[in-house]
Parts: C-alpha cells; sequence; structure tokens
C-alpha cells in the first residue's frame, strides 16, 4: 500500500483538528478508561475477546477485529483518538518533564516515519549513521571528553541509557561476567537517594540485585553527599562486597537537583569505580555558560546518559549514551552477525555498540533541532527555563496561601497549598482543565511539582497557573499533605 496524497491530506487535517483544540482546550477532558474505550472504538463488536483476556470488560472495539476495515474508517478514528490523548504540547502541560513542540524536530519525527530505516549499519542508515555520528561527537565536546575520547550511541529513553551504561561498568569491574557469568561476589553500585527510579530496577536486570543498589544521603536540596558516599563505598569493602560505580544525577526527576559531580568524581578516583552520570533532565545544561556549573568536573565521568526529549524539547523519545573511552561500547555490546555486519570497519555501523538490533532513527528529529537552533539557541532555551522556574518560585513565595518546598535548582519548582491536600489539587485542576501538574514526595510531605520545560511558556503562563491553583483551593476540602 502507498502513501497517497489525498491520505497526507488527511493526515494533516487530522493534524489541524489537534492544533486547533490546543488553542481552544490546552487540557483534554479527562475520561475514565470505559468512557475512553468507548470514545475510541471502532468497527464491530461481536468479534473482540479482548475484555475476557484482561480483565478489562470496558475493551470491546479497541483491540483489532477479525476483518480490516477501510483507511477512512480508521483514519476517522484516529482524529479521535488524537483528541482525546492528553495535551502534553500546549502551556497548561506541567505534568512530566517534557512538553512543547519544536516544528523543526516535528518534521524530522514525521521524516523518519516515512523513511523506516534502522540504525545498526550504514549500509541500511546512511546518511543517518552520519548524523547519529556528528551528534554523538557534538555531545561528548560539550561533556569535555578530550579529541581523541568520546563515543556514544541513541537509545529508545534514559532508563535502557541508564541500562548501557551500568552494564559497562559492570563488565568493566567483573571482566569475565560477559562471558561466563557473574562469581557469587557481592557486587555494589551507589546512587542518591534521590536517583531515579531506573537506576534500582536496572539493578535487578544486570544481576547486581536491587538490594545492592546502595542509596546514599542528600543534603537538604537532594543532592547527593561525597563524604557519605566515601563511607558507604569503604564500608561495603570492608564487609566484602565489590563496589562497582556510583550513579551521579544531574538533575533529579522532582527536585531538580545536582549531585555535585567534581567531589563525587574524587571519590570514584580514588576507590576505583565507574562513574556514570545520569544527565537525563540535566545534561542540557552543558550548553549553557550561566549553568554549565552545574555540572562541573563532567569530564572526569567515565560515561553519560542524556536525554534531548526532555529540555532540548524533541519528541519522544531522544536518548544518548556516551562513554569516554572509545570501544567500550562495541567491546560490552557487539556480537557477530554475518548476515548484517559485513565491514571491517564499524564506525558508522552502530549496531556493534548498542543493546538493540533493530533500532528506531531518533537522530533526525534531534539534527534538524539542533541545526535550527545552533548551540547558542539551545543555551538561550536552557537559561528562560530556569528563568520561568526562578520567576514561579518568586511568586510562590509572593503569595500567602502557597508554601514553597525549596529555592529551585533547576526547572522543578515544588510547593504546596497551604491547609489543601496536593493531590486534590492536582485532580481538580486536571477536572476543570485548567492544567495538568503532578504531585510527589519530598521530605515526608506530599507537593505539587511543576516541571518548567516547554519554552513557549511565558512568565504570564506561569501567573495563570497558580491563580488557577489559588482558584480551586477554595473548593477542595481540607487535608494535611503530611505522609
Amino acid at each position: 500500500m502507498t502513501v497517497t496524497l489525498s491520505f497526507l491530506e488527511r493526515v494533516q487535517q487530522i493534524a489541524e483538528a489537534l492544533l486547533e483544540a490546543e488553542r481552544g482546550e490546552p487540557v483534554a477532558p479527562p475520561r475514565e478508561p470505559s468512557e475512553m474505550a468507548r470514545h475510541i472504538a471502532v468497527g464491530p463488536l461481536d468479534d473482540d475477546d479482548t475484555a475476557g483476556r484482561t480483565g478489562l470488560t470496558c475493551m470491546a472495539g479497541v483491540a483489532p477485529g477479525r476483518k480490516g476495515l477501510a483507511i477512512e474508517d480508521v483514519l476517522d478514528a484516529l482524529e479521535r483518538v488524537a483528541l482525546a490523548t492528553p495535551r502534553t504540547g500546549t502551556r497548561r502541560f506541567f505534568n512530566q518533564l517534557f512538553s512543547g513542540r519544536i516544528d523543526a524536530a516535528a518534521a524530522g519525527e514525521m521524516i523518519a516515519s516515512l523513511l523506516n530505516t534502522s540504525m545498526y549499519t550504514y549500509k541500511v542508515a546512511g546518511p543517518h549513521a552520519l548524523i547519529e555520528t556528528a551528534l554523538t561527537q557534538h555531545m561528548a565536546r560539550h561533556i569535555g571528553f578530550a579529541h581523541n575520547e568520546g563515543e556514544g550511541v541513541f537509545s529508545p529513553g534514559g532508563s535502557l541509557a541508564n541500562l548501557a551504561a551500568m552494564l559497562v561498568a559492570r563488565n568493566q569491574a567483573v571482566p569475565d561476567a560477559r562471558e561466563h557469568g557473574l562469581d557469587g561476589r557481592r557486587l555494589t553500585m551507589y546512587g542518591s537517594a534521590d536517583c531515579h527510579y531506573s537506576i534500582r530496577k536496572n539493578a535487578g536486570m544486570i544481576g547486581l540485585g536491587r538490594r545492592n543498589l546502595r542509596m546514599v544521603d542528600c543534603d537538604e536540596r537532594g543532592r547527593m553527599r561525597p563524604d557519605a558516599l566515601e563511607a558507604m563505598i569503604v564500608g561495603d569493602r570492608q564487609a566484602g562486597a565489590l563496589p562497582v560505580g556510583v550513579i551521579a544525577t544531574a538533575g533529579t526527576t522532582v527536585l531538580g537537583a545536582f549531585d555535585p559531580i567534581e567531589p563525587i568524581a574524587d571519590v570514584a578516583q580514588r576507590q576505583g569505580v565507574w562513574l556514570h552520570v545520569d544527565g537525563a533532565l540535566g545534561g542540557t545544561v552543558l550548553l549553557s555558560r550561566r549553568f554549565r556549573h552545574l555540572v562541573a568536573g563532567s569530564q572526569r565521568a567515565d560515561s553519560w546518559t542524556w536525554d534531548a526529549h526532555k529540555l532540548m524539547g524533541v519528541p519522544l523519545s531522544s536518548s544518548v549514551v556516551l562513554v569516554r573511552e572509545r570501544g567500550l561500547l562495541e567491546k560490552h555490546f557487539s556480537e557477530a552477525a554475518a548476515y548484517l555486519f559485513h565491514n571491517a570497519e564499524t564506525e558508522l555501523d552502530h549496531g556493534v555498540r548498542s543493546i538493540q538490533c533493530g533500532r528506531r532513527n531518533d537522530a533526525l528529529k534531534l539534527w534538524a533541532s539542533w541545526k535550527h537552533f545552533g548551540d547558542e539557541g539551545y543555551a538561550q532555551r536552557v537559561e528562560h527555563l530556569f528563568d520561568l522556574a526562578r520567576h514561579a518560585a518568586d511568586e510562590i513565595e509572593s503569595r500567602p496561601g502557597l508554601v514553597l518546598t525549596c529555592r529551585p535548582e533547576s526547572v522543578n519548582v515544588c510547593f504546596e497549598v497551604r491547609g489543601k491536600p496536593s493531590e486534590a489539587i492536582c485532580q481538580a485542576l486536571r477536572v476543570e482543565q485548567l492544567a495538568m501538574v503532578g504531585h510527589a514526595e519530598v521530605g515526608g510531605r506530599r507537593i505539587i511539582r511543576v516541571a518548567c520545560v516547554n519554552a513557549d511558556m511565558t512568565t504570564a503562563d506561569i501567573d495563570a497557573f497558580l491563580d488557577a491553583v489559588e482558584d480551586v483551593a477554595r473548593h477542595v476540602r481540607d487535608g494535611d499533605n503530611a505522609l
């Protein structure tokens, strides 16, 4: 089946309908799963056994049927799905660490889907292999790796980028692990108490064991304490463990805190362990002279994770894992596959450096966006987001009914409404279609977390959001946020 002009015109109509809906209703009306299923259902309902298989009685008409549908019916259903989806591109979406829309990146994403290449070899990827190499090398230079150092590969999300880095760290500490498996020794890794949950998940996946991911105490700002880290490593080694690596976080998920990389690197060097920086959120500060100090010592890390779909604003997902020493990714992930890898020179055959075989082209959208903005434009974008967060904090402190959790270090702003449950506030904002924002836990209290990651936002958008919070708070029951 070929892509026709009329098909593309209909897809354009769907995109225009979505953009118009976003202008009229920045927050999509929330629906319960049963109502949502009825809304997007298409086709005959009598041949669908999904409800019995899943236990969800609302699934009739959502699962594919035995008989196909006309493309016109499918496109109509796609329009309903698009219009029912939470609207992450608007200036009222504060719920996650991604938001907004960049034209150049969206174009790259759409073209990548039409091209449908895989990124494992230059033979199949063609120019996109060059683009991936150019991007990863550019990122490595911003981290501060030397000219003859640094390599990377795109990954479907920061969690898997972290997984790749942790596997390399494990194999570097236990060289026989990849070939023969683990030898029974207790291995330990170290992350802050506020590190991303993927770190603990990955510890269970690489044979370390979730309990052997040691959680290091943080200071009052949510940053790992290097003194506590070293004491923990020394104590574990004396108890017979083999410390493998440390994961520092550049931009924690809730507070947006930056672990102090330089003193952590000192500890890692003294103790002879791998240092990985999870910069999924905060890696982009490397482009800003104003805020690069937050990742001072970045070049001393052995590996990095950097998500472009967060502060760089490209569509999900666009993540990169980078290592300082060239050849390590190939050393730990390459496998012989005569049907796939035909060249002795594999510099552009990125499949030898990836956990994956078939791998989506997540580089093109970032390349298009970075070409559009340049380093300077992205620096301005990051600085604008940081300034928005500081404005939000100032506004919260100026309003007697609101309580700031702490001054923001980056783009996340955490606060409470005095005497009102944060969860109820967030729910009321969504039900009334005023904003979509999430809640989290900090210091034994449930707080509202505002993620300032949409560069289209202005201070007026922040003020309007806080006005909406105060408005809904008048009708929300009283309650305590203590956990």
